[in-house]
């Protein structure tokens, strides 16, 4: 069975913050887009929904080293160019106290037709999030993979979580992006398809129907991407640390990796309901790493880092063929340290108890995600005010 090639690509998106307040921009210079594009070729930077934010996205990288380089390049450009425009950058899923209603959108046909049809809905997605691209040319495997796959995507949200406040609240959830995004349709986990030709058919449906003009409406947790020959996750909230990021890219590929090689020796991963798999993705958003998942095998809770040993030890012979120990490995790190969800809270919970008021808290929160974006990307925080 030929091995697909287990390329990679990486999409970010990101918050353009005002130094003098710390809150979003409301307009994003005319020429920061064009300064980054300038500077990034090859690469993707875009506008995104919101003026306020900015996407990027890795060439086709054939590794981790291929993908870490493009990535700290991306994040390093767009710091040092926001920098020269006076604006900081934060890589974080929400932000700690803007509001969504505040926020203007980018004029362009495409997310202006999505506010006219989602309104309110698509209106309050002051919201960013990490896509990780794993190149599969087969179709047939592409679907295969993903019915499997599934199980494991509330493990990779556990590990990414970088969305604990909205519009100034301590939401309690480490990634409350999600429950803003799961209002829009077509939204969480993927449905289960019998092949290619049934997942086609079902798209079929909704464009004959004139609910979608093509598959890149459908904003599932994970789905073959409409552009290219890749199954794309798209659970992740966006990892504040660079690091964070290539070990959750690496963790996907090696996952998928396990699951073509158990398929080859005729062998699969068991598929459970959907209400189970949705009551592990409940448990990510709202604890992360800190409560445990359920192990559906065994059926009862089981300690996080004790399921992310299993998993681990599942994926340690791609993990070698595939050069990424190390970024795996990060993985212990996380768990030891926390989230960039767990590092906000502890930021926040510290300044009050050294008595800062509520707005200046959320502001040493906003400047926690500024320095921590730029870690080991190679770029220096500017001193804008």
């Amino acid at each position: 069975m030929r091995e697909p090639s287990f390329t990679m690509g990486i999409e970010e998106e990101y918050l353009l913050v005002d130094p003098r307040t710390r809150d979003l921009i409301q307009n994003s210079p005319p020429t920061l887009l064009e300064r980054c594009a300038a500077r990034c070729e090859g690469q993707q930077v875009s506008p995104e929904l919101l003026r306020s934010q900015i996407e990027i996205g890795t060439r086709i990288c054939r590794n981790l080293d291929e993908a870490r380089a493009s990535l700290a390049d991306l994040r390093r450009t767009i710091i040092e160019v926001a920098a020269e425009h006076g604006l900081h950058l934060i890589a974080a899923s929400t932000h700690p106290f803007a509001r969504w209603i505040q926020q203007r959108h980018t004029e362009k046909p495409r997310y202006a037709a999505l506010s006219q049809e989602m309104q309110v809905a698509a209106r309050r997605l002051l919201i960013c999030g990490m896509h990780v691209h794993i190149g599969i040319d087969d179709d047939e495997l592409r679907i295969d993979l993903m019915n499997q796959y599934s199980y494991f995507l509330p493990h990779l949200l556990a590990l990414s979580c970088s969305s604990p406040f909205w519009e100034g609240q301590d939401t309690g959830l480490k990634s409350y992006r999600l429950t803003v995004f799961d209002a829009v349709p077509r939204t969480g986990l993927p449905e289960r398809f019998d092949s290619y030709a049934d997942y086609q058919r079902h798209i079929r449906i909704m464009v004959d129907a004139g609910l979608i003009p093509d598959s890149t409406m459908i904003w599932w947790d994970v789905r073959p991407s409409g552009r290219y020959p890749t199954l794309e996750t798209r659970i992740m909230d966006v990892c504040t640390n660079i690091n964070d990021a290539l070990c959750l890219a690496a963790l996907i590929v090696c996952t998928l990796r396990m699951l073509w090689r158990l398929r080859g020796a005729n062998q699969r991963w068991r598929m459970y309901s959907r209400l189970l798999l949705n009551e592990n993705r409940w448990r990510a958003m709202r604890y992360s790493t800190d409560q445990g998942l359920i192990d559906l095998g065994k059926g009862r809770i089981m300690p996080f880092p004790q399921l992310m040993e299993e998993l681990l030890d599942l994926i340690r012979e791609d993990a070698e063929v595939l050069g990424c120990v190390k970024e795996v490995a990060r993985v212990r790190h996380i768990l030891a340290h926390g989230t960039s969800a767990h590092h906000q809270v502890k930021v926040y919970k510290d300044a009050v108890a050294a008595g800062a008021g509520v707005d200046e808290a959320l502001r040493a929160v906003v400047d926690y995600l500024i320095d921590e974006t730029a870690v080991d990307t190679g770029a220096v925080v500017a001193e804008l005010v």
